[in-house]
């Protein structure tokens, strides 16, 4: 039992940051922004979180800096793919490329430098003893958070008026357009969203899953993301499921070796995924079947409305 136990405890924190990048896609194909630059804007925050926090000593510091510089990438790609209403495939592309420069570029004198101050784990009274269920209460702030952020963000999405406009403006902009909905300001702060929450996730990578600046740590978490976003149907509690299915694969490639299967073999799975996801995205009829937002990757023009 004890052994179930940890397996879970693992593979919930394996998860988190994947959980975090999703739920923040998940907002922004909502309202019909397609952002493939999740990888870099992850790889962007890693490095600011770990740079900030290792400079000031103060992790709250490292976390709100990952989150700003998210959502400054991602405002550029909102501003080439909402404003100036460029490819959005090519704009999330060139996003992500451009981000795992920058963390490169910032993050080649930090390589194997420690983070003394990271997140702990906290364990909850009574709750973490409880054997198999007690794994869920035994984890760091960040991934406690991302429980309540995702319960909080299916709430607003299927039981508020505002998930009702993001939902409209991403299956049919004209209408909401024409219902008084400024279908550029939900597109605009779904996608800034999306950015933070993406920060965010490499920020959970550097300060808290392994404290000590690795290159290329995101290690293709944010193509998983933008898979889990596809499978999970666009829905932050299926997301909360998917993750964790993607997060036990990651730690099964350590705990089969024994068995003979190669850990490579099992590394690529969640990867295969993301390659079917987005080959699914472009087939219209499989589309409307898995509930794909109906405008997805397209952009608006009111006057062409």
């Amino acid at each position: 039992m004890d052994y179930i136990t940890e397996f879970i405890a693992m593979m919930i924190s394996a998860s988190t940051a994947i959980l975090l990048a999703a739920l923040g896609e998940i907002y922004a194909e909502r309202s019909g922004v397609l952002n493939l630059g999740v990888e870099g804007m992850m790889a962007v925050g890693a490095t600011i979180a770990f740079y900030a926090t290792l400079s000031t000593g103060n992790i709250i510091i490292g976390l709100l800096s990952a989150s700003i510089s998210g959502m400054l990438l991602s405002l550029i790609h909102g501003f080439i793919s909402i404003t100036i209403r460029s490819n959005q495939v090519i704009s999330g592309l060139a996003l992500s490329m451009m981000g795992l420069g920058i963390s490169s570029l910032i993050g080649r004198n930090l390589i194997g430098t420690p983070l003394r101050n990271s997140l702990g784990i906290i364990e909850v009274a009574l709750l973490s003893d409880i054997p198999v269920i007690g794994a869920f209460f035994r984890q760091n702030a960040l991934t406690f958070f991302s429980y309540i952020l995702t319960a909080i963000l299916w709430y607003i999405l299927f039981k508020t008026k505002i998930g009702i406009a993001i939902r409209m403006v991403g299956d049919n902009p004209k209408s909401a357009d024409s219902l008084g909905i400024n279908v550029y300001t939900v597109r605009y702060r779904c996608t800034l969203l999306g950015g933070a929450l993406a920060g965010l996730a490499g920020a959970y990578l550097s300060v808290a899953y392994t404290p000590t600046w690795i290159e290329g740590m995101t290690a293709g978490q944010g193509w998983i993301a933008l898979a889990l976003t596809v499978f999970s149907a666009w829905n932050p509690l299926y997301a909360l499921i998917g993750s964790y299915l993607f997060g036990g694969i990651r730690i099964l490639q350590f705990r089969l070796q024994p068995l003979g299967l190669s850990p490579p073999l099992l590394s690529t799975l969640p990867y295969l995924f993301t390659i079917i996801s987005l080959a699914l995205l472009n087939i219209e009829k499989i589309r409307w079947r898995i509930g794909a937002p109906q405008h997805l990757g397209k952009p608006y023009h009111r006057e062409e409305a």
